[in-house]
């Protein structure tokens, strides 16, 4: 009896250490953002070329360290070659394109998710006449 009572103190205890580390880490619940209200219209990124609109979602967070991005390549934009240092996650939502990956190159079609991992290179191009709506995500150091 003793030992379940210990065990259902520990389980307290840790559920109120777990709260007081969650509020210490950030002073807001939650954050709610629209895409309307965040878009930039930007080069492809890693010199990739075009234009793009960029939506980076929770970028004012305090200690938020993760991107969670879209990203539209209109026609005729990319994401250029580059060596990835950290995972990073590709989801095609729209669209269609072609994924230079090490050298080698596939189509990407909506559906699809690709994870570059470190020490790969990878590029993006928009391809076909349609946008490629894309959701990127990895973690920032």
């Amino acid at each position: 009896m003793i030992k379940y009572i210990l065990i259902a103190v520990l389980f307290f205890a840790s559920g109120i250490l777990a709260s007081q580390v969650l509020q210490t880490r950030s002073t807001e619940p939650y954050i709610l953002e629209n895409e309307k209200d965040i878009p930039v219209k930007q080069a492809g990124p890693h010199n990739g070329g075009g234009e793009t609109t960029g939506f980076n979602f929770f970028s004012k967070a305090k200690d938020f360290h993760l991107a969670f991005r879209k990203r539209i390549l209109h026609p005729g934009s990319a994401i250029g070659y580059h060596l990835q240092k950290e995972d990073e996650i590709y989801y095609v939502l729209s669209g269609r394109g072609e994924m230079q990956m090490n050298g080698q190159s596939f189509e990407v079609k909506p559906g699809d998710a690709i994870l570059t991992r470190p020490g790969s290179s990878h590029g993006l191009k928009q391809a076909g006449t349609d946008d490629l709506v894309i959701i990127i995500n990895y973690i920032l150091k």
